[in-house]
């Protein structure tokens, strides 16, 4: 991303996509998958959480290129939200109380009219009578670009702080 120039933090560019991943947070924080999805995903979507592994640093910084907690097409994404809106979404009825703190936004302009947009994210989730929340911390690099007039994800990476995940599933949206 440092190898594009990057957008001016005042800027009309940078405020649609701060308010962009303001209305995504909340979308996603009040149980509105299917209406994140048809408004703010694009149907090209690449979805991925790598693995990560704890190496030296010469090794690099630990997340495999090949091998992903979760490797996601538009596609298998609807099949995500449908399945939690059926009578059959175990994993997540009743819901997990999810909440989405999305900081330092760095916007760049990339080539094609798309915007490259690194975030931090903490991920705060509960899960029915449970008293220790999940904590779920890291760096989202997102993709986006203007179709129909709005801003629309086509990329995210999800790069979390963690080599273990310690979460009874993955059925939550990042």
């Amino acid at each position: 991303m440092t190898d594009f120039p990057e957008v001016a933090i005042g800027s009309e560019e940078y405020a649609g996509v701060v308010a962009w991943a303001n209305r995504e947070a909340e979308l996603l924080d009040t149980g509105r998958e299917r209406e994140w999805l048809e408004t703010m995903v694009s149907k090209e979507i690449v979805y991925r959480l790598p693995l990560r592994q704890t190496v030296e640093r010469e090794r690099g910084n630990g997340f495999s290129k090949t091998t992903f907690h979760l490797d996601e097409s538009y596609g298998s994404l609807l099949t995500r939200v449908l399945r939690n809106e059926s009578a059959f979404a175990w994993a997540e009825n009743p819901p997990s109380r999810i909440r989405h703190f999305v900081t330092n936004i760095r916007v760049c302009e990339l080539e094609s009219e798309q915007l490259g947009v690194k975030s931090n994210l903490l991920l705060y989730r509960t899960r029915g009578d449970q008293t220790q929340p999940q904590l779920l911390s890291g760096e989202r690099q997102d993709v986006l670009r203007i179709e129909t007039g709005a801003l629309k994800l086509i990329r995210r990476t999800i790069l979390l702080d963690l080599t273990v995940i310690e979460t009874h599933n993955l059925a939550i949206f990042f």
